[in-house]
Order: C-alpha cells, then sequence, then structure tokens
C-alpha cells in the first residue's frame, strides 16, 4: 500500500510539470512527461546533453506510444510486439506532432513498453507515456544504486521513487524498425 501511494504521488509531481528518478530495467531513470518543454529542458540541464540526441520513450500501453511514433507494419510489427513488454527499445517513425525536444529533430522517436513493475504504473497513473534516460550526467555511469543517485541528483529533482531495478546489466537494446538493426546491445 505504502509503495502505491509514493507511485501516485510521484504522478501528481509529473502531471503537474516536475521531473523525478524512478527504478527501469537496468538503472534509474530520469523522467518527466514528454509534451512538457520545460521539464524535459530541466532533464536534460541535469545530463548536461544536448537535445538533439533525443530521447527514449517508456509507456504502459501502445496507445501511449502511439500518440508519437508510427508503428511499422508486418513483419516487423510482430517481431517487434514480441519483445514487448520488455526490454527492448524501438526506434519507429515519429509522427509530425511528437516534440522535436523527444525526436532530438530526426524523423524518428525511440520508444518501449515497459515491463517494469514500478515504471509500467508511473505511465498508467499519468495516463501518459514518461520520458525515460538514465539518472546521470552524460559523461558519468548510469545510478544503479539509490544513496548514489540521491547524493549526486536529488536536490535537482522533484521526487525520487525508490525501488527494485529490473535485473538487467545493462541499459536495453535499441532497435531499429525500418532495418531490424541493433543500434544498442
Amino acid at each position: 500500500m505504502r509503495r502505491w501511494l509514493a507511485i501516485d504521488r510521484a504522478a501528481r509531481i509529473l502531471r503537474a510539470g516536475g521531473v523525478i528518478a524512478y527504478p527501469t530495467e537496468a538503472v534509474f531513470g530520469l523522467g518527466c512527461l514528454p509534451d512538457d518543454e520545460h521539464a524535459v529542458m530541466r532533464i536534460l540541464d541535469i545530463k548536461r546533453r544536448s537535445w538533439r540526441k533525443g530521447l527514449v520513450l517508456i509507456g504502459a500501453s501502445i496507445e501511449q506510444l502511439e500518440r508519437y511514433a508510427v508503428l511499422p507494419d508486418e513483419p516487423r510489427r510482430s517481431e517487434m510486439l514480441a519483445t514487448w513488454p520488455g526490454p527492448v527499445t524501438w526506434t519507429l517513425p515519429a509522427r509530425p506532432t511528437a516534440p522535436r525536444w523527444i525526436t532530438g529533430g530526426r524523423d524518428s522517436v525511440a520508444v518501449r513498453l515497459t515491463a517494469h513493475p514500478l515504471a509500467r504504473r508511473l505511465c498508467e497513473r499519468t495516463g501518459s507515456a514518461l520520458v525515460s534516460t538514465s539518472a546521470n550526467v552524460s559523461t558519468r555511469p548510469p545510478h544503479r544504486r539509490l544513496l548514489a543517485l540521491r547524493h549526486e541528483l536529488g536536490r535537482q529533482l522533484d521526487c525520487v521513487l525508490a525501488g527494485e531495478l529490473g535485473g538487467l546489466a545493462q541499459p536495453t537494446v535499441i532497435r531499429d524498425s525500418r532495418t531490424g538493426q541493433v543500434l544498442r546491445a
């Protein structure tokens, strides 16, 4: 019960334009609502990262992701859906309405239907896909320990949601939906 209250609090913060840290499949992530340019820019400032690199979005449902991306035709669609929910991120053609601060100005967007229970619940409680980028300054390794995350980034965040990581040793695989090529292993 206590965990659900923490998730509800984090969801309220996100809907109000906040930036949070939360557990994902492999590392702690930084997140906000993707359409909130100010919140996204805060994340990029925390990470010291250019908006041109683009950002990953996670969702609890295909519908949350389809707001930003166009799902591929068969047979790639079945190949992609067989990996979801799960730890595979796919780059898909971006919808014209996908914010440039998410796509990095490209015609594609990276999305994942998450299987991580806390991350999934956050998406459900906000009713939205979320930005999901590793919780770290770009030149440093991503945080896997809550205490270190709070020490380095805690003061810059509106909420740090505690929870178990998903157990992956490395960040999620990224694949290109147009070619099937692995972009990050």
